[in-house]
């Protein structure tokens, strides 16, 4: 029988297989992508650095002057800042995803997965778990780093709960960040759309500062940036304040952008491999 008519693994339809095989095969490449960090660490160095390094930076160079501004010191912007640094590692390491899926298109990995009868999907989900994963452990050294330079953790279900709205938000970006990753051509073209997205946003909003003192039309842009209600929630769930209206605007954004990008990440991926 000639080679084109048998049928090739590649064409296997994510349809055919049933949901016990998507999960068993997004748990092999999740481990797959463990093994290769395991073998890697350096990998880690952002997930690592990023939240002490921006941690200090912003408190020992920015906090004695925005804490005066906000009624008290340094101490105080430290229990402003951190709910606001939760928000902003959900931004900042969701980027990964799309430049370490760009890399395994441009090394032949994905030439490998088009040859095993595996689920598409699980491709794409096992990258975002291991992702979330990565989010969870930069928040882990963001919390220690923020004790010991004087944040008070009172509310632990609290933390808790910004945390897990962090990584609701966080899985909806990585969508964004996967598309580019298929769609550009390079790690390097990802990673520097990636920062012309992530700089406006994450500066223009409350993560760093309070926005009363921005002009109108910067606080018509915060006021609608999910960043922006990302943090404040985060606030209110870690330190006291309202919660309820930035809670549900920022899960409305998690599911819209969830909604749109998914099924083109999924096409654009599907069409490319």
């Amino acid at each position: 029988m000639s080679a084109t008519t048998l049928p090739s693994p590649a064409t296997t339809d994510d349809a055919r297989i049933s949901l016990r095989g998507h999960l068993r095969h997004t748990g092999a490449l999740v481990r797959r992508n463990l093994l290769w960090i395991r073998q890697d660490p350096e990998s880690m160095a952002d997930a690592l650095l990023m939240p002490v390094i921006f941690t200090l930076l912003f408190v020992f160079v920015f906090g004695g002057s925005i804490g005066q501004a906000l009624g008290g010191g340094q101490d105080q912007y430290v229990q402003y800042v951190i709910p606001g640094m939760i928000a902003m590692m959900s931004m900042t390491l969701s980027q990964g995803v799309g430049t370490g899926f760009s890399q395994d298109f441009n090394s032949g990995v994905m030439d490998r997965f088009r040859s095993l009868p595996i689920g598409r999907g699980s491709v794409l989900f096992a990258k975002i778990s291991v992702e979330l994963l990565r989010m969870l452990f930069a928040t882990a050294v963001l919390m220690i780093v923020s004790v010991a330079v004087g944040f008070d953790i009172t509310n632990w279900p609290g933390l808790f709960a910004a945390v897990a709205l962090s990584t609701a938000f966080a899985s909806s970006i990585m969508w964004v960040f996967l598309t580019l990753g298929v769609m550009m051509k390079s790690a390097q073209s990802v990673q520097a759309m990636g920062f012309l997205v992530l700089f406006p946003l994450q500066f223009g909003s409350s993560i760093f500062a309070p926005t009363t003192s921005m002009p109108g039309w910067l606080q018509t842009f915060t006021d609608y940036n999910p960043l922006s209600t990302l943090a404040d929630a985060a606030r209110g769930l870690m330190v006291g304040g309202p919660v309820a209206h930035d809670l549900w605007v920022t899960l409305g954004w998690s599911v819209a952008i969830t909604a749109v990008m998914a099924p083109v990440a999924i096409h654009k991926f599907r069409t490319k491999s």
